[in-house]
């Protein structure tokens, strides 16, 4: 089964990094690669991979590919994956 939830992107940061909430729920992923030809996404898809402790193909862009605000899939839902995730959007940004 996979797991699905928001996230917004924050394309051109100094450094990656996976935490914090914005608006009504969705996680907030900084980037430092940017919004150009793809670049954003693929590291998008490296540090929920990480972040999670999955493959990198484990996870997909299923909404708002051209877009800050995005729909992300983990399939196959990692063990663990809602604990993880409430923990990542406490954490400060």
């Amino acid at each position: 089964m996979a797991f699905r939830f928001a996230v917004r992107v924050k394309p051109g940061a100094r450094r990656t990094a996976v935490g914090g909430r914005w608006g009504a729920g969705a996680l907030v992923v900084a980037v430092a690669a940017p919004a150009v030809e793809g670049k954003a996404n693929e590291a998008v898809r490296r540090a929920l991979a990480e972040a999670f402790g999955v493959r990198g193909r484990d996870v997909l862009i299923v909404a708002g590919e051209r877009g800050r605000d995005k729909v992300v899939e983990l399939d196959p839902e990692p063990p663990g994956a809602l604990t993880t995730l409430d923990r990542m959007l406490a954490a400060a940004p």
